[in-house]
């Protein structure tokens, strides 16, 4: 037997598993598993992706600072605490790696991103799952929950993959109410689904124990190049540096990104479409039989009778080429996450769901 083993806990991670994107024997699918934004990106950055590609031989810049400055302009943030990573994963991996580890406890939510608690048996801690309160996060719970071992809290919000989010007081009670020493992280993936949300940037001013993250990889539609950052304490924020790798992102990442940053006007046509198709695709499953609570995502968590029904509809989705996602693994193995498509996909699932419920009367 091999003497090399790896670090306590590697070997208790259960690998993430993404979205799928095929159905075996059907060519013409409609995919609604992975949280995409279905109008893809502007054409501003479609053509900073062009020309970018004419210095592709020289090396990205290591500072960031051309994306650094765009965000800061943009959301009015100091430039010197932002730090900018392959996803926000990056971030998170970063803030994990640098403040637990062996023995050491990292709390979410129990319907929480499962990257949560890969993370801490990434680097030997134990994850520790909270219950939440009718698919919301609750902040007593938590609280409750905090031990002299706790080290870091994960909370998204909004949360995948329920869609529920906790408002900016419920945030801040939270952030007091933490033993000293313990990190909140502010997970923001879905932040600019909400108008007005500053997706925790008023937080991190105000407390020295916060972090937020963002990433561009929902309505910014560049999930395929994974790019994302973060914004936290000066302290906090000069320990994550120490971690980054000085060429993580690449030429392409960083000026598509920034030029993604430039567009408003584009997040704004997303946010306001998705916004509208969310409301109707909620109502429409809610008139037969299929409820959901009010999400600020972009995508709804359908509640079906019980686990059975949700394969079974699952299943029949998958035989009209429609991709949904199935959450068994986050503790709800009654519902299916659905992505909010363009209005065709849309209408497709409630048509197919329809017809799903009239066959199984």
């Amino acid at each position: 037997m091999s003497r090399i083993k790896p670090q306590p806990g590697i070997m208790d991670i259960e690998l993430y598993v993404g979205g799928k994107s095929s159905i075996e024997g059907l060519t013409e699918v409609v995919k609604l598993s992975s949280n995409e934004n279905p109008f893809g990106n502007s054409d501003i950055v479609k053509q900073a992706h062009v020309k970018t590609g004419h210095n592709l031989h020289r090396y990205p810049n290591t500072d960031h600072a051309g994306l650094r400055t765009a965000i800061a302009n943009l959301h009015n943030l100091d430039v010197d605490r932002i730090i900018c990573g392959v996803g926000s994963d990056e971030i998170l991996q970063f803030v994990t790696q640098a403040y637990a580890g062996v023995g050491d406890e990292v709390i979410y939510p129990e319907h929480g991103f499962s990257m949560y608690p890969i993370l801490a048996r990434m680097v030997g801690a134990k994850p520790v799952k909270v219950a939440e309160r009718e698919r919301i996060v609750d902040v007593d719970a938590i609280l409750a929950a905090c031990t002299k071992k706790t080290k870091i809290v994960f909370i998204a919000n909004p949360a995948n993959p329920t869609g529920t989010m906790i408002d900016a007081k419920e945030v801040a009670r939270l952030a007091d109410g933490l033993p000293k020493g313990v990190i909140l992280v502010h997970d923001g993936a879905y932040t600019e689904y909400v108008e007005g949300h500053d997706g925790g940037a008023k937080l991190v001013e105000e407390k020295d124990n916060v972090i937020m993250t963002r990433t561009f990889s929902k309505i910014y539609g560049l999930g395929g190049l994974r790019v994302g950052w973060g914004y936290g304490p000066n302290e906090i924020i000069d320990v994550l540096n120490r971690l980054r790798q000085p060429f993580n992102l690449s030429s392409i990442q960083l000026t598509v990104a920034e030029a993604a940053v430039q567009d408003q006007a584009w997040v704004e046509k997303c946010r306001t479409e998705n916004t509208r198709l969310r409301a109707w695709l909620g109502e429409a499953l809610a008139e037969l039989g299929v409820p959901s609570d009010p999400s600020m995502a972009n995508f709804i968590l359908a509640r079906f009778a019980d686990e059975e029904e949700s394969v079974a509809c699952d299943n029949y989705l998958k035989s009209q080429g429609l991709i949904v996602r199935r959450v068994g693994g986050y503790g709800l193995p009654n519902c299916l996450r659905i992505t909010v498509g363009d209005e065709a996909s849309c209408r497709r699932v409630v048509h197919a769901v329809g017809q799903f419920k009239d066959g199984a009367e």
